[in-house]
């Protein structure tokens, strides 16, 4: 089965290209199943039930998260209910939301995924790697087809949970620094791995938002409220090609795909 992975959404631009881009790519790639990292979905930081309901609209059937799924309230209630919106697994027990989930593909293969976000320059959350192995261990009882979201600033990290999981799971992709990686490869045990899928949104940009603010900011250092850009629309992913009855990932290939 081919399963994409679409690199953080952010805000409307992002939107638009799920919109335009995304049917070309399940018709040419032959997908079964997409997932989109959906924290920055609402105007660059967030979710909304009306954004996230836009998004399924368009063909995507799961979204992960990170650090900024909270910064929208009126989405609590909906993660509470919704399996097919998941917060990081590894975010206290008492968080409200689901950290993984299985949902049966087009093609009827069911796929698991696990949502996780690293603690090397982030907020002081739950091990990861520990985590990670408990959810994996509920999947694997539902399905062979697992796929981990590691929302990440540190490299090493994601590095890191690569070979701890490798053979554990179909594929560990990366997410959060809105920069794809060229280090896409299958593990040797089976799994397909990428340190970065990169971003879906506007190019001309500073990771997705007008690159006049950010240069300000680093060169004053003066405080300054963050617009989206808009020009340079792309939508960034990785397509995996995964082996339903084994679990194991056959190939992983890089997506840039221009508006």
């Amino acid at each position: 089965m081919h399963i994409l992975f679409i690199g953080d959404v952010t805000g409307s631009a992002g939107r638009k290209a799920i919109k335009e881009l995304l049917p070309k790519l399940k018709k040419r790639e032959g997908l079964d199943f997409v997932i989109a990292n959906g924290e920055n979905l609402a105007g660059g930081s967030g979710i909304t039930p009306d954004i996230a309901d836009e998004v399924f609209g368009c063909g995507v059937d799961l979204l992960t998260s990170g650090d900024h799924i909270w910064k929208r309230r009126e989405i609590i209630e909906r993660l509470e209910s919704d399996m097919r919106i998941l917060r990081p697994a590894n975010y206290p027990l008492e968080a409200p939301g689901f950290g993984s989930s299985v949902i049966e593909s087009y093609s009827g293969v069911k796929v698991g995924v696990i949502n996780l976000i690293g603690r090397v320059f982030m907020a002081a959350v739950e091990c990861p790697f520990r985590v990670a192995k408990e959810h994996i261990a509920k999947l694997a009882e539902k399905t062979k087809v697992i796929i981990v979201d590691v929302h990440a600033e540190a490299t090493s990290e994601k590095v890191a949970l690569g070979w701890y999981l490798d053979g554990l799971v179909s594929a560990i992709v990366g997410t959060h620094t809105h920069i794809q990686t060229a280090d896409e490869k299958i593990l040797p045990n089976g799994t397909a791995y990428i340190t970065d899928v990169g971003m879906t949104g506007p190019y001309d940009s500073v990771i997705g938002r007008k690159k006049e603010q950010i240069l300000s900011r680093f060169i004053t250092q003066m405080p300054i409220r963050f617009e989206m850009a808009e020009g340079d629309i792309q939508l960034h992913g990785a397509v995996i090609d995964i082996d339903e009855s084994t679990g194991k990932a056959r190939a992983i290939k890089r997506v840039q795909e221009k508006l």
